[in-house]
């Protein structure tokens, strides 16, 4: 009998929830897979959304991944910050099948230094932003590079799981899970991106001028860091 598939998740303060729970109702799914939810202690970790999920395993007791998994929200940028967090990542990353994420997540990839001469996704606000790391910014809902995979924003984490599940398990299981899900979307209104007819323009124009100046610094301070806070 074959070993479970691990899929380790990080969770972190100020995660958006949506980025994690998304993806995590479609990996609790897959076949003979176990998933963990993985942060520095077991104490409860506070969302964007006002409410907390519980760790289920620290850094340190983490199973070796073969899908490494790391939403976003305005906490993947506090994790410029934290060593431990992404030294985590980037050994977690060196032996993954898989390593993934979500919205803003692959900016946390990014200052593991983990997108160089990566084709890579993120959020539309701060999707440019990705070059400061060396990656290659798709505006595409889910992007593969290699073993890198990686969705757009927030609700792109259901596209993104569902794209992982064909290629780990099979297209016809990621058909059954997106049936039993009950993953039909039909949005009241087309303005789901910038790029669609009912979007507000100026209002999308507005978010990534207001983001970029409070992200780019963060970004760029975490490019010029990357040699100096990985383990060697």
């Amino acid at each position: 009998m074959s070993a479970p598939l691990q899929i380790v998740a990080l969770l972190f303060p100020n995660v958006t929830q949506l980025d994690l729970t998304g993806p995590a109702q479609v990996f609790t799914r897959f076949p003979e897979a176990e998933l963990h939810f993985a942060w520095e202690s077991l104490d409860p970790v506070p969302t964007d959304s006002g409410f907390s999920i519980l760790p289920t395993v620290t850094l340190g007791e983490t199973p070796q991944a073969d899908v490494l998994f790391v939403p976003g929200g305005q906490g993947a940028f506090d994790l410029f910050e934290h060593e431990a967090a992404l030294n985590f990542i980037a050994r977690q990353a060196a032996g993954a099948r898989y390593v993934t994420s979500v919205c803003t997540g692959s900016f946390a990839l990014g200052a593991a230094g983990l997108l160089r001469g990566k084709r890579a996704t993120s959020h539309w606000a701060s999707l440019q932003m990705l070059e400061a790391f060396g990656a290659v910014p798709v505006s595409e809902r889910v992007v593969q590079d290699g073993k890198i995979i990686t969705g757009a924003g927030v609700t792109s984490g259901i596209d993104f799981a569902l794209t992982l599940a064909a290629e780990l398990c099979s297209p016809e299981v990621a058909k059954e899970i997106q049936l039993f899900i009950e993953y039909d979307p039909a949005p009241p209104f087309d303005a789901g991106s910038p790029s669609r007819p009912d979007a507000d323009q100026q209002a999308a124009r507005d978010r990534i001028a207001a983001i970029t100046e409070l992200r780019s610094p963060l970004v760029q301070r975490a490019a010029a860091r990357i040699p100096s806070i990985l383990l060697p």
